[in-house]
This record gives structure tokens, sequence and C-alpha cells, in this order.
């Protein structure tokens, strides 16, 4: 969010400050490829990976999963949890 010309890093935990904040948005280009099938990370499209990384560094969380349908056969793993 933006309030008054500065980006916050985290959600304002006052209601008074959080109605006058500014949503600040970020594009990307997308991809038509269908990823449905893909089974390893480095398969992805570009702009996938792009994608996925920014929400990586935006949010401080690494990547752990990545699912490319609806199934468990979908699931890219990155680092094994246990």
């Amino acid at each position: 969010y933006k309030y008054n010309g500065e980006i916050l890093d985290e959600m304002p935990a006052s209601l008074k400050v959080l109605a006058n904040v500014e949503p600040v948005y970020e594009t990307f280009a997308g991809w038509k490829t269908d990823i449905s099938g893909i089974r390893k990370y480095e398969d992805l499209p570009e702009n996938a990976r792009k994608y996925l990384e920014r929400m990586a560094q935006v949010t401080g969380i690494d990547l752990g999963f990545v699912s490319v349908g609806p199934n468990r056969d979908q699931t890219i793993i990155l680092h094994e949890v246990f």
C-alpha cells in the first residue's frame, strides 16, 4: 500500500490509515501455454517463473511448491520440507 506518498511494507494496523491507503499494483506479462503437464520448475514459461520469483521476493517467503493443476502429480516440489 501507499500512504501519504510512502510505500508501506505491511498492512496498516490502524483502520484510519487503512481507509486512506492507495493500493500499489505490479503487472507482469502472462503466458498462453498450457503448464499443466510441466513437472520441473525450469520448464515453466519464463514469464511464469518471473511472476513466482517476484511473489517470493515481495513476501519474503521462499517458494517450496508450485501447483500447475488440481492433481497431486501436478505439484512441482522445489524444496523438500522433511
